[in-house]
């Protein structure tokens, strides 16, 4: 999940943390990304996009694994949700 923060601050102390202590990037991710921005843009941005590159690798690799539940298991997990 995405979470929005308001301070500059805080916002590179957690990117720091997710992607150099957490998880690792490479340059050339970090350089594709930057390459994809405008060239203004904010850190928060930045931030978004390297946490999202994170969750997509993620979900990628937790899919390799079969670290997946089935579509039909997922529809029941929902539907305790709103019960």
């Amino acid at each position: 999940m995405l979470v929005e923060y308001h301070n500059s601050k805080l916002s590179v102390f957690v990117l720091l943390y997710r992607i150099f202590i957490h998880r690792m990037i490479t340059k050339t991710q970090l350089e594709e990304q930057l390459k994809s921005l405008p060239e203004e843009f904010s850190i928060e941005d930045l931030i978004e996009r390297l946490i999202l590159l994170e969750k997509i690798e993620t979900g990628v690799k937790e899919s390799e694994n079969n670290q997946v539940i089935s579509e039909m298991a997922l529809e029941e997990e929902i539907k305790k949700w709103f019960k």
